[in-house]
């Protein structure tokens, strides 16, 4: 679709326009939308951030513009900014390149101006009522002045025309009359008019010196009060701009109240909102601001199936008989009613309670930036940082939450069709980044050889036992069973990347869960965790990319796709979409939802090919069945918001328990003072056990360069009883009080 034709520039108008711009050797040149207005050229992603977020700027008045050739120019003001552009045609870069050079000459005669304004007279400063109405009289009684000096120097110029005039006359004259009686009269009238015009000159000298001391007295003032009201006018533009980020807040937030199922309404939406961050200013070749990321188009629609798919009762596209025909019944029942060995009532036997609160958390202020400034650039796990930004969690026991939803698995082992427990993996792997969204602290980081076990078999049926398998890159194998038939493992090391406003942290390694019944073997990774406004703003995290959960024995596959945040989205935060395929690329469920809230999945009864996207990508349409929900996240406990926003899981994780190993996290004494709040203890205590640790590393290489050269030397018993490894732990054990 072609384009309106821009306007032929003149002088004085506003012109704009889209252009393409160079960024880097990866992008290559993007297309910007391009704004002049007096004398400055700006630019933007897009025309909606015109009203919020400008990219750049560069002045006219001191800038260089020269033609590269029919479609490419660049703009330059010296070496510290340089837009390399580039137009569709030859017909419009010229409009650009008349209009950049008229707004050019126009800021050059502005600047120049300008430049006689001082700053030694002292700046009107902004009142208001009366005051305000002072400045106005005083403007307009400085105006008439003014007038009236200009109307004397109107006046002066006609008169020294006039007078000009007539003594030219009077010199012509003169040069052709020779030697006789009229010399004398002659000489008389151009001595007269040489007067006249002296005076008239003097009168015109006068009124230009008076005119001149009265501008530059009041251009001083007026320069003052105009810094003042230009500062005063971005001081009104940026509270405007908030204002408009709240109010596309509360839109959205209206929006999803109205349209989404009621399930979908957010508790915490006044956390959400909160959450808004400061208008980015900077350039657009960053390439992880994922909080300015374009609104990604969709992958696919999905639309209400025909209604003669709803009457039919004998459908079993993927193992379900009688579910198209039964749209008010669950998932869960569908499922449990269709497999013969649903458990029966089992004795209930007494079983532990655990805690339901830990002590608040301090009110202690620590500026994030002045502990990380220095450590751009670096891996998380090897920068110092005090419990002030921690939790009182390690990261063992962060995993051992991912079994929070292990209902999800158990409804998943009962399934009798692959498709159907896919779904209910795929929510599994949801859940489990329902934990963080209000998560910001940091857990702390393992020892080499700390291990974390969980035994809820007598509650929940499952036994999960984390361990720290090394230090350097930091590693952890978890393993966990069930007497419901699955068996979940992972082996997780963290990558982390630290760029000054966000804190990427990219999971490496894959999760692998087994069904005994059906012997289903699937596997997949985890998506990146962001963490935002590190330098300024409340703190707030993201979850972005996309996962693959793969069924290796029937080549079953989920794509999901967990959308970054973003500013212009009109959808719902966090969004989180799937598709269940089987070996052959059918679809057979869609999943939508957030990760943060509750995911549903639809039936798809039929799929076709859909009109193409905004980039030009074909989209697939989906006719489902109504959709069902088959996870919803449980509430935080009361009192949430003070205790780290642990869930009811978390809070039990770090309760004391007999019976469990040395090296199990629980024993940590840096992290039981941080939770009992004694906050300056844990951090002595967290630098003494650090410190260890690295003597120890230090001791083991030594000894491991010592074997090396000495390979004929066995290793005894009594040496291994000497090694620090044995002494490692001993540091776990809580001091003696």
């Amino acid at each position: 679709m072609s384009e309106p034709k821009p306007p032929t520039p003149t002088p004085g108008d506003t012109y704009k326009g889209w252009l393409f711009k160079w960024t880097n050797y990866i992008k290559g040149y993007q297309r910007r939308w391009f704004v002049l207005s007096n004398g400055l050229l700006s630019y933007y992603r897009t025309q909606a951030e015109m009203g919020h977020t400008c990219r750049g700027t560069i002045n006219l008045a001191t800038a260089n513009i020269a033609v590269e050739d029919s479609c490419n120019f660049v703009i330059s003001n010296g070496g510290a900014q340089t837009y390399h552009l580039k137009a569709n045609s030859e017909v419009e870069r010229q409009r650009w390149i008349t209009a950049l050079e008229l707004a050019k000459a126009k800021a050059v005669r502005m600047q120049a101006e300008s430049d006689d304004s001082g700053d030694d007279c002292p700046a009107v400063p902004p009142t208001s009522g009366q005051g305000g109405s002072c400045r106005n009289a005083e403007v307009q009684s400085t105006l008439r002045t003014l007038n009236s000096k200009v109307e004397d120097l109107t006046t002066c110029n006609d008169l020294i025309v006039k007078h000009g005039s007539a003594l030219q006359r009077s010199l012509s004259e003169l040069e052709g009359i020779r030697a006789g009686g009229d010399m004398g009269e002659k000489i008389r009238q151009v001595t007269e008019r040489a007067t006249l015009f002296r005076i008239t000159s003097n009168a015109m000298i006068n009124a230009c010196r008076d005119f001149l001391s009265l501008a530059q007295s009041h251009s001083k003032r007026w320069q003052k009060a105009l810094q003042v009201e230009r500062d005063q006018r971005i001081r009104l533009e940026e509270t405007l701009e908030q204002l408009a980020k709240q109010h596309n807040h509360l839109e959205r937030a209206f929006r999803g109240a109205t349209v989404l199922p009621p399930s979908f309404s957010n508790p915490a939406l006044g956390n959400k909102g909160s959450v808004s961050r400061k208008g980015d200013a900077s350039d657009e070749d960053d390439d992880n601001e994922f909080f300015d990321a374009m609104e990604d188009p969709a992958e696919f629609i999905t639309v209400p199936a025909d209604p003669k798919y709803h009457r039919r009762s004998g459908s079993n596209v993927s193992g379900i008989s009688s579910e198209t025909g039964m749209d008010d019944q669950s998932f869960d029942e569908l499922s449990l009613a269709s497999n013969p060995e649903s458990p029966q009532p089992l004795e209930l036997e007494p079983v532990r309670q655990r805690r339901t609160r830990i002590p608040d958390k301090p009110n202690y202020y620590l500026n994030l930036w002045s502990v990380m400034k220095n450590c751009i650039g670096k891996e998380l796990s090897k920068i110092p940082m005090p419990v002030n930004f921690n939790e009182p969690l390690s990261m063992l026991q962060r995993l051992s939450e991912d079994l929070e939803y292990y209902e999800l698995l158990d409804k998943a082992a009962k399934c009798q069709s692959s498709l159907e427990q896919m779904c209910y993996v795929a929510a599994f792997t949801v859940s489990s980044y329902s934990t963080t969204v209000h998560r910001t602290g940091k857990p702390f980081n393992p020892l080499l050889g700390e291990t974390f076990e969980l035994d809820r078999l007598r509650e929940c049926g499952y036994r999960s036992l984390c361990e720290q398998v090394s230090h350097h890159p930091p590693a952890a194998a978890h393993h966990a069973i069930s007497e419901k038939g699955w068996m979940l493992r992972q082996e997780i090391t963290l990558a982390s990347k630290f760029r000054g406003k966000y804190l990427s942290v990219m999971p490496l390694g894959s999760i692998q869960c087994i069904f005994d019944k059906s012997n289903n073997h699937y596997s997949w990774k985890k998506v990146t965790t962001t963490v935002h406004n590190i330098i300024v703003g409340k703190l707030w995290i993201d979850q972005s990319g996309e996962i693959d959960v793969v069924n290796h024995r029937t080549g079953d596959r989920c794509h999901l796709k967990f959308a970054p945040y973003s500013y212009f989205s009109r959808d719902v935060p966090r969004k989180v979409t799937g598709v269940v395929t089987d070996k052959d690329g059918k679809a057979h469920y869609v999943l939508s939802g957030t990760w943060d809230e509750k995911m549903e999945f639809s039936r798809v009864m039929q799929s076709s090919k859909g009109e193409n996207g905004a980039e030009g990508k074909q989209r697939t349409v989906y006719q489902t069945l109504k959709a069902k929900e088959i996870w919803t996240k449980n509430p935080l406990p009361e009192g949430a918001e003070n205790m780290y926003y642990f869930s009811s899981l978390a809070l039990t994780l770090n309760e004391p328990e007999e019976g469990v190993a040395p090296t199990d996290s629980r024993r940590r004494p840096d992290q039981r003072l941080m939770e009992d709040g004694r906050w300056d203890e844990a951090n002595a205590e967290k630098q003494r056990l650090e410190e260890k640790q690295r003597n120890t590393r230090r001791e083991r290489e030594r000894e491991a360069i010592k074997a090396a050269s000495s390979p004929e030397e066995a290793v005894t018993e009594e040496s291994l009883n000497d090694s620090p490894l044995k002494s490692k732990y001993s540091s776990l054990s809580p001091p003696p009080h």
